[in-house]
C-alpha cells in the first residue's frame, strides 16, 4: 500500500516510556514504530514515578525481557523526564520533580523527541496518569523524593494520613495543571492524554478499605457545596463497619448483599459524599481539559479509559460514555485482553469478600457478565484464556462508539504484552493483537493506542498489528 493512499485521520499511538529512547536511540525507536509496526503518534510518558510509564519491562520475572531494549532492571527513581519552567510552578509547593535518574542528567526526552517524529511525519502526545506515585502493580519507585508532598495526602474517615495526594489539595492540584500548562505551552506538542485512575470512597469500602477524602481542603469543599460533612463521615463509617463484618463471615439474616443495601438505604448521607467526591474528580478532568484548550485550542486532548469502568457495576453507572466528550476529543477504552481475565476476576474478588459474598464464583460471574454485556471464559478458566478480541475488543469498542454518539472518537487501547502478574496467566500473542487490531475497526474505531509500554512489548507480538494495519491499508 503506498503512503498517499493510507486516510489523513489514521491514528495509530503507541505508549513509550523515556528509557526506551535512551536504550536503543531515538531514530532505532521510531524507525522501527514506523517502519515495523505502522505507528504514527507516539505517547510519551514524561512525568511518573511508576515503572509502567516511564521505566523498563516490570514483569521480566514471569514474562521474560521483550526481544528489543536492554535485558536488565532499570533503578528508576522517577519524576519529570522534561525540564520544568519555574514560571509555571508559583502556586504549588511542588516546585523540585525533576527526575534524578543518573541517565536523563542534562536530557529532555520532549526535546529529544518532538523534532526527530515531527521530521518524519509522525505526532508527539504527552501521556499522563494520576495517581503518579506508589501506586500497586504498576512498578512504583521505591520512595518519592519531594519536599512537602507528605503535607499534602487524604484523610481517612478516622483522621488518618492515606498513602495518595488529596488532589482537593490547592497545591497538588495545582502542581498537576502547572505541568501540564508548562508543557503545552513550551513544546510543540500535537495532543496530550489524561489518565484519572482514583478509587472512590465505595471502592474503597469495598476493597475492604476505609474512606476519604476528608482533608482539610475536601472538607473545605465540601462545606461550600451545603454539604454535612459529619454526617457524611458517620454514614461512610457506618458502611465500613459492616463491610468489616462481612469481610469476617458475620452471618446476616437476610444475605450480605440485602444487608448492604438496607445500610446504604440508612446512611444515605454515604451517596452524598460519594457524589460529591465522583464531581471533583471529574472537575480536574474538565479543568485540565478546558486549560489545555485555553492554552492552544488546537491541540487534541484524549481521555484514558479505565478498564474497571466496565468490570464494576458502580463505576460503570458513573462514568457513562455519553458524558465523556464535553471535555474530551476521544476516548481511549483500556481492554488489554489477555490480562483482563485477571483484571475481572481481582474486581470480582473484592465483591465476593463483601456484599456479593453469598454467591458462588460461578454464579456471581454469570450475573456480572449479563449485566455488564460481557460474554467471556466462565471464571474457572478466565484468567488462563483471558478475554477474547472477537467479543471483548469489539464489544467494549462497540460501547464507546454507541455511547459517545459521534461527538468523539474512540482509540481502542489495545494491550500488547501488558504485564502479568501471575505465570498462568493469558499470554499476549500476535494473533491477539491481530484480531484486537481488526476488531476495532470492525467495530467503529476510529485508531488504536498500543499499550501499556513499548518497553515490555516484544517486536514479534508488535508484528501481529502491522500485519493488521497492513490489511486494513493503514501501513
Amino acid at each position: 500500500m503506498s503512503e498517499n493512499t493510507i486516510p489523513d485521520d489514521k491514528f495509530v499511538g503507541i505508549q513509550v516510556s523515556p528509557i526506551s529512547f535512551l536504550d536503543e536511540g531515538v531514530e532505532t525507536v521510531l524507525d522501527t514504530l514506523q517502519n515495523r509496526v505502522g505507528v504514527n503518534v507516539l505517547m510519551l510518558g514524561t512525568v511518573s514515578w511508576l515503572g509502567l510509564k516511564t521505566g523498563r519491562s516490570i514483569s521480566s520475572k514471569i514474562d521474560g525481557w521483550p526481544d528489543h531494549g536492554i535485558p536488565e532492571p532499570f533503578a528508576m527513581k522517577g519524576g519529570a523526564y522534561f525540564e520544568p519552567d519555574p514560571a509555571y510552578y508559583g502556586n504549588t509547593l511542588i516546585k523540585d520533580f525533576r527526575t534524578r535518574d543518573p541517565e536523563f542528567v542534562g536530557k529532555d526526552i520532549l526535546d529529544m523527541v518532538i523534532p526527530a517524529a515531527h521530521a518524519r511525519g509522525m505526532k508527539v502526545f504527552v501521556e499522563l496518569m494520576e495517581p503518579f506515585f506508589k501506586y500497586t502493580g504498576h512498578g512504583s519507585a521505591n520512595s518519592v523524593d519531594i519536599p512537602n508532598l507528605a503535607q499534602m495526602m487524604e484523610v481517612d474517615i478516622f483522621g488518618r494520613i492515606g498513602s495518595d495526594p488529596s488532589t482537593s489539595n490547592p497545591d497538588y492540584r495545582n502542581w498537576i495543571k502547572s505541568m501540564i500548562e508548562d508543557q503545552v505551552r513550551n513544546y510543540d506538542l500535537d495532543g496530550l492524554m489524561w489518565c484519572n485512575e482514583r478509587n472512590s470512597p465505595l471502592d474503597t469500602l469495598i476493597q475492604g478499605n476505609a474512606p476519604g477524602d476528608f482533608s482539610p481542603a475536601a472538607r473545605h469543599e465540601a462545606v461550600e457545596r451545603g454539604i454535612d460533612v459529619e454526617a457524611c463521615r458517620r454514614a461512610l463509617t457506618n458502611l465500613y463497619d459492616f463491610m468489616q463484618d462481612a469481610k469476617a463471615g458475620k452471618e446476616f439474616a437476610d444475605g450480605a448483599f440485602v444487608t448492604f443495601i438496607r445500610t446504604l438505604f440508612a446512611n444515605p448521607e454515604a451517596l452524598i459524599w460519594e457524589k460529591f467526591w465522583l464531581e471533583r474528580n471529574k472537575d480536574l478532568d474538565r479543568e485540565i481539559y478546558g486549560m489545555v484548550k485555553w492554552c492552544k485550542p488546537e491541540l487534541s486532548f484524549g481521555l484514558n479509559v479505565w478498564n474497571r469502568n466496565h468490570f464494576n457495576l458502580f463505576r460503570k453507572a458513573q462514568w457513562p460514555w455519553d458524558e465523556q466528550p464535553m471535555y474530551a476529543d476521544w476516548v481511549k477504552p483500556i481492554t488489554y485482553q489477555h490480562q483482563a481475565g485477571e483484571v475481572f476476576a481481582k474486581e470480582l474478588g473484592f465483591f465476593q469478600k463483601t456484599i456479593l459474598r453469598d454467591f458462588s464464583p460461578d454464579e456471581a460471574t454469570a450475573v456480572l457478565y449479563r449485566l455488564l454485556g460481557l460474554n467471556e471464559a466462565p471464571f474457572a478458566s478466565v484468567i488462563q484464556q483471558g478475554m477474547d478480541p472477537d467479543t471483548y475488543v469489539f464489544g467494549q469498542c462497540a460501547d464507546a462508539v454507541k455511547g459517545v454518539n459521534g461527538k468523539a472518537d474512540v482509540y481502542m487501547g489495545i494491550g500488547i504484552d501488558a504485564p502479568r502478574t501471575r505465570a498462568d496467566q493469558a499470554k499476549c500473542t500476535p494473533d491477539i493483537a491481530y484480531r484486537s487490531v481488526m476488531a476495532t475497526y470492525r467495530a467503529g474505531g476510529k485508531g488504536v493506542v498500543l499499550a501499556p509500554n513499548y518497553a515490555s512489548m516484544n517486536l514479534t507480538t508488535l508484528d501481529g498489528v502491522a500485519r493488521a494495519l497492513t490489511e486494513l491499508g493503514l501501513k
